[in-house]
């Protein structure tokens, strides 16, 4: 029997309905929008014209084709459209295109294609889709870690179109550069997919990737033109263009069409203690209400271990109700086989599975279609994110349902009360350094490693190449000689590169099988595998046995103890110098580089009701990390006319920092995990009371700077997310930290609305 029609309004009357009605706090309806159609241009190859055509696609949409042109011509272009837009036909027109002619050519390999995704899942997805296809002459295939050692001969030296990611390219391919000397050498295309993903620290890392390959391409003869595609975000042609240091060109107007959206902002509420429901148990709630109604909904959570919860939470709801639909709930996330991941995915088709908890695993370009809702627990951290995950559902062409479920954080406060900083302001921009030089440095080395560096590198490194090469010669990493820098070690060079950080990571290792759980980043490890912590792995508490620093590794034993651990630690700073500086009347708001010394000196033990049952002392060295910062002062006695006494100054400043570290994503790319805050009521180095927000990665990831820029909205938020919240203390939704070294002490609710009311009004 057919289903009647999805009816998105009619559903989310279902969800509200009751005292539930006051957790809607606002609804929007985003309208139908039509195709915009152009042909096929005249060059595309006749077979990969006949793939798409013998599939029903005999008309391009105007950004797809606009795409093409350019790539066709020879322009680096990104392409920054909606989910489901198709930007994967946009590249694949003109790359397969250029590959079949080549397989054409009576000698010689004929041009060669290399395509990066961000994830290996993603690589394998667009692998799938050129098989299906089956273009004549274009032999594609995935190069990743999971490639055995003959398949990998195999693609060097026949493949076409080789799927990788940028990992892969590092420690792989650009060491050993010569073995691909004959399709570096026929390199036409580069296409790096979801580059909106590139950002921070990760984002420095991925452009010295790209343009390490870049030169070793040049070195082989071959200028290839690099096409990009990424979600919406600000100024796609600025990110393209800092990943390769190029000129850019972007395509952001979305031909494609899109079905009406009923997209809704849920908050859960908050108990007698200024406690609010979690997003993910309120997402678990929803879930089992819409599958209960036959609503095909997929819930996208942060982490695996809350994608876990909310799969659980949601069977456990409908076992009391409706048992037979207990098997129609499943957990999609990173880790996941191949083959795992086609099974859900065509469970998920065949509508035998009703409801999904899902990573953003999800969210990155996997190929389902015909979801008639999409759950977001929790603020996804941008606004490029949470179209994406909403875009997961109407893709069939019906109309669909999108909820928001605000997590207990300030900066899902701030937005479901103000949804116009969702639905009427530009996506984020991402936002990285590709001359920090705590990345670019270690990537010099790994060049020199490929090919001798010279002066000349300038052009793809940017001017700092000479300081930061003789620096490695002074560090005996580089040899000077006549003709640029050398390799001078025996070792690889990529070896000590890690692209998704910097520095090393802790290994966290099962003390009595040897296996190695997971890793830590070194910066974090302090706080989150000490001794004694109690540390979750796939939901399954863990105990930190030892920390051993100088062999990198956290030694762990199964089984829970009864309560959970918090790290506590002090922290202070030193300016070092200041590189902008504004004047709001008595206030000063300066942009510079900072030292930021944290030792972490113990550990409370809390019962899961929250009670402390103990504080235990902790021997850890202190660490230092120099970094960029941005930070406001206010003199005392101004201060004392806000109504803020010199007793409350140190709770006031406190609240304000941790508010304000929770606003900074609303205006830059990054996790309030990146950021860290200090505040002092007298600081020696500004003689004044100062609050102080610093990027979380030695030398900085842009984010402090984005503050500094954009200062007066992003203080203003903080400032309203403070006074307009609903709690009578302080709560997690406003000035309290999960991550506070001080056990979130001590906290002025009211002094931070003085202070930042004061602060805001000089300007």
């Amino acid at each position: 029997m057919p289903r009647s029609p999805f009816d998105p309004r009619a559903t989310l009357g279902h969800l509200a309905r009751g005292a539930r009605r006051e957790r809607l706090v606002h609804v929007r309806h985003l309208p139908r929008r039509e195709a915009e159609l152009v042909p096929w241009p005249q060059w595309v190859d006749p077979g990969v014209y006949a793939a798409w055509s013998g599939a029903g696609v005999t008309h391009l949409w105007s950004h797809q084709g606009e795409m093409a042109e350019r790539a066709w011509a020879g322009q680096h272009t990104v392409c920054a459209t909606g989910t489901a837009s198709g930007k994967s036909l946009g590249f694949l027109a003109p790359v397969l295109t250029a590959l079949a002619e080549g397989s054409h050519a009576p000698t010689g390999r004929g041009a060669t294609a290399l395509y990066l995704a961000p994830t290996k899942a993603l690589a394998g997805d667009q692998f799938a889709r050129l098989e299906a296809m089956a273009v004549p002459g274009v032999r594609a295939a995935v190069y990743d870690g999971d490639t055995p050692t003959d398949e990998r001969r195999w693609i060097r030296d026949h493949a076409h179109y080789v799927l990788s990611n940028p990992d892969l390219l590092h420690h792989a391919l650009l060491p050993g550069h010569q073995r691909w000397a004959p399709f570096l050498r026929a390199l036409r295309y580069v296409v790096v997919d979801e580059c909106h993903v590139y950002r921070g620290v990760f984002g420095a890392h991925v452009s010295a990737v790209l343009r390490r390959l870049l030169r070793v391409a040049a070195r082989y003869g071959s200028r290839p033109t690099v096409l990009f595609a990424s979600a919406t975000v600000a100024h796609p042609e600025v990110l393209a263009s800092a990943l390769i240091g190029q000129p850019v060109s972007a395509i952001t107007h979305d031909g494609s069409p899109r079905e009406a959206t009923t997209f809704a902002l849920w908050e859960p509420p908050l108990d007698g203690e200024d406690v609010r429901r979690s997003a993910v148990s309120e997402s678990a709630t929803l879930l089992a209400d819409l599958v209960l109604q036959d609503v095909q909904t997929v819930a996208f959570a942060r982490s695996r271990v809350g994608v876990e919860a909310v799969a659980a939470a949601t069977r456990r709801d409908l076992e009391g109700v409706d048992p037979s639909l207990v098997p129609r709930i499943a957990a999609y996330r990173g880790g996941y086989l191949p083959e795992e991941r086609r099974e859900l995915e065509r469970s998920l088709r065949g509508r035998e599975l009703l409801g999904l908890a899902a990573t953003n695993a999800l969210e990155l370009g996997i190929d389902i279609a015909g979801l008639d809702a999409v759950l977001i627990a929790g603020w996804p951290g941008t606004r490029a994110s949470l179209w994406q995950q909403a875009g997961r559902a109407g893709r069939s062409g019906a109309p669909s349902l999108a909820v928001l479920v605000a997590g207990d954080d300030p900066l899902d406060t701030y937005l479901v009360h103000h949804p116009e900083a969702i639905f009427e302001a530009p996506v984020e921009a991402s936002v990285f350094d590709p001359e920090n030089p705590h990345v670019l440095t270690p990537h010099l080395a790994a060049a020199a490693a490929e090919l001798p560096l010279t002066e000349a590198d300038t052009e793809w490194f940017g001017p700092s190449v000479p300081a930061l090469a003789e620096a490695l010669v002074a560090g005996g990493v580089l040899r000077r000689r006549p003709a640029g820098w050398f390799w001078a070690r025996s070792d690889r060079a990529s070896d000590h590169v890690e692209l998704r950080g910097i520095g090393q990571t802790v290994r966290i290792v099962e003390s009595r099988t040897g296996r190695v759980l997971g890793t830590v980043d070194e910066a974090r490890a302090h706080s989150a595998v000490h001794t004694g912590a109690v540390y979750l792995h796939q939901g399954q508490p863990h105990v930190v046995t030892e920390l051993d620093l100088p062999d990198a590794a956290a030694h762990v034993v199964a089984g829970n103890p009864g309560w959970s651990t918090q790290a506590r630690s002090s922290s202070e700073f030193r300016i070092l110098h200041a590189t902008h500086e504004q004047q709001w009347g008595p206030a000063t708001l300066t942009f510079g580089a900072v030292e930021v010394t944290n030792q972490v000196t113990s550990f409370l033990r809390r019962l899961p009701t929250g009670e402390v049952i103990g504080e235990h002392a902790l021997d850890l060295p202190p660490r230092t990390l120099s970094t960029m910062a941005v930070w406001w002062t206010l003199p005392e006695d101004e201060l004392a006319l806000a109504g803020v006494g010199e007793a409350d100054i140190p709770g006031a400043l406190h609240a304000a920092e941790h508010a304000s570290i929770g606003l900074l994503p609303l205006i830059a790319t990054c996790d309030r995990w990146d950021i860290g805050g200090v505040s002092t009521a007298l600081h020696p180095d500004t003689g004044l009371p100062t609050v102080l927000v610093y990027d979380g990665h030695p030398g900085g990831a842009g984010f402090a700077e984005q503050g500094f820029r954009r200062a007066a909205q992003w203080l203003n938020a903080t400032l309203e997310t403070v006074r307009t919240c609903e709690c009578a203390n302080g709560c997690p939704s406003c000035v309290q930290s999960p991550k506070c070294g001080n056990g979130n002490e001590p906290l002025s609710k009211p002094g931070a609305v003085r202070a930042l009311e004061h602060l805001l009004a000089g300007r």
